[in-house]
């Protein structure tokens, strides 16, 4: 099963992800086999940017 295509279906899922299984997006991103700076520029096209802190879109 891949990510979800649909931007605001992405944020949640990666949201959730982030916040019950991964410590940081490189982890989750190496996990998922998915491309980082694919992942936030898709967010960011709805207005979502990594905030390392939080450890979360926002």
């Amino acid at each position: 099963m891949g990510i979800p295509n649909d931007p605001v279906i992405l944020l949640s899922y990666i949201n959730t992800m982030l916040r019950d299984n991964y410590d940081s997006l490189e982890e989750l991103c190496k996990s998922l086999s998915v491309d980082e700076k694919e992942l936030c520029d898709k967010l960011a096209s709805i207005g979502y940017n990594y905030d390392a802190e939080q450890k979360r879109f926002r």
